[in-house]
């Protein structure tokens, strides 16, 4: 009796032990896959972003289905639920391919090229763009052909656009299929989510965006 009495309580320690790692197992497993959607979600909302473009309105510099990381913090990101933003790296400049809430909309977002700055009177001339009376010749903008719209309030042909302080006028490289700035206005500048940084998909269009 005394020996299966004692085999009966090894067996019941062998099976508390064995619950007990596996308890540990999987709380190590938890506790590993929490950690990485508290860290995904950290990278996504401070650091990196990745995005699809939907459209052919920024043609050639991005094409339908290309996939696109952003840079969340060069600007100074918004800390979430707070009126709060980190220092910003730099401010955003001429050229640069903006990701930003619709204004129009703010659950959308879209893709442009940063045209004008806060202040700056813009005018869409002969497919080119002046900046308070001069034509850009930066070749991030002056390689690419702007059209008027009759339709459009914001870039009739002769119409001179001032830019007001926070927002920013953006239009798309492909501005013949382009809803941008000249039919809705400006860009605030709470809005910006974020610099197109790189294409990483497909493969043979993998590229950093200029």
């Amino acid at each position: 009796p005394g020996s299966i009495f004692g085999g009966t309580k090894n067996m019941s320690t062998n099976a508390k032990g064995a619950a007990l790692r596996r308890k540990s197992v999987l709380g190590e497993w938890v506790e590993s896959i929490a950690i990485a959607l508290i860290l995904a979600l950290f990278i996504r909302t401070f650091i990196v972003q990745a995005f699809k473009i939907p459209t052919g309105s920024m043609r050639v510099t991005l094409l339908e289905g290309d996939r696109i990381l952003a840079n969340k913090f060069i600007y100074g990101v918004r800390v979430p639920f707070t009126n709060f933003s980190l220092p910003a790296l730099r401010q955003p400049r001429r050229g640069d391919v903006i990701i930003f809430k619709y204004p129009e909309d703010p659950k959308k977002e879209f893709i442009k090229s940063l045209i004008a700055l806060p202040g700056e009177a813009v005018e869409i001339r002969g497919g080119s763009i002046y900046i308070n009376g001069a034509q850009v010749k930066e070749p991030l903008v002056y390689n690419h052909y702007y059209y008027n719209r009759p339709e459009s309030d914001f870039g009739k042909e002769g119409e001179v656009i001032k830019v007001p302080q926070d927002c920013y006028y953006v239009l798309g490289d492909n501005s013949a299929s382009s809803r941008d700035s000249r039919y809705w206005g400006f860009v605030p500048k709470k809005n910006i989510l974020g610099k197109a940084i790189l294409i990483y998909w497909p493969p043979n269009r993998i590229r950093v965006i200029e």
